[in-house]
């Protein structure tokens, strides 16, 4: 069931928003070469509780999770798609990492990642960042009240198409605001015009997931999912409501 969210709900949604981001531009800066995983959860974690805040991921249980997750932040690197658990792995130059988290304050849940290099990265590393990045500035381009959600999916799955990278299958964005993961499913491809409605209120996270090789994936020991031909793999997240004019980044 989609539950549209009150104005008094995207008051506390923008609070939450502003948290997180602040949170990922403070992650991505300490990335790089040397730095222990591990490091960058305990800093998300101080980082958000001294705002009043608390990291929706730790002790969250994901559907098909075999246990609840232990972690503030999923920390996937290079082939690992999403759910990393941030552990004892060292970045080493040319990695690309995916910083993902999500901030519940007074109750109202935002989702939010990106994708960093560390260090120099490859020309190949480099161009699936940007294409992933910008299929997600497309998606957000068609949250319009009146549009459909096919229309976002129509717009990540042209972005990859074009710049010759594959939609990771299987994993999608989703509803947020009240819980973590809500209703609907947001794909990552789609068809103009269809799947539901975007109206005023709805609160969506839109993620794409780009590979440079296959679009399958694996899921590993520690519950993270993997491509399945071990191609690097990119990620990038924003929580975005409709509006009456258009739409709103919460986490911007």
């Amino acid at each position: 069931m989609v539950r549209l969210k009150s104005e008094k709900d995207l008051e506390l949604l923008r609070i939450s928003g502003r948290i997180l981001a602040a949170t990922l531009r403070a992650l991505s800066k300490e990335v790089k070469a040397g730095v222990i995983l591990s490091n960058l959860d305990k800093k998300a974690k101080e980082l958000i509780l001294k705002e009043g805040a608390t990291p929706t991921f730790l002790g969250y249980t994901p559907e098909g999770a075999t246990k609840a997750y232990a972690a503030s932040i999923c920390a996937s690197v290079n082939e690992t798609i999403v759910h990393g658990l941030p552990g004892k792995y060292i970045l080493k130059e040319g990695d690309i990492i995916s910083i993902d988290l999500g901030v519940t304050y007074k109750g109202y849940v935002t989702d939010g990642a990106v994708t960093v290099g560390v260090g120099n990265i490859s020309e190949e590393a480099r161009a699936l960042l940007r294409v992933t990045h910008e299929a997600l500035q497309n998606g957000i381009e068609e949250c319009i009240p009146g549009k459909h959600l096919g229309d976002i999916g129509y717009a990540i799955e042209k972005t990859a198409q074009i710049g010759k990278f594959r939609v990771i299958q299987g994993l999608t964005g989703h509803g947020v605001g009240f819980a973590l993961h809500e209703d609907p499913s947001v794909f990552n491809y789609g068809k103009r015009g269809e799947g539901m409605k975007l109206v005023p209120g709805l609160v969506i996270a839109i993620e794409p997931m780009f590979s440079v090789k296959s679009p399958y994936i694996q899921q590993k020991k520690d519950d993270s999912f993997a491509t399945k031909d071990g191609s690097l793999s990119a990620h990038f997240e924003h929580t975005v409501v409709i509006t009456e004019e258009g739409f709103e980044v919460l986490t911007a």
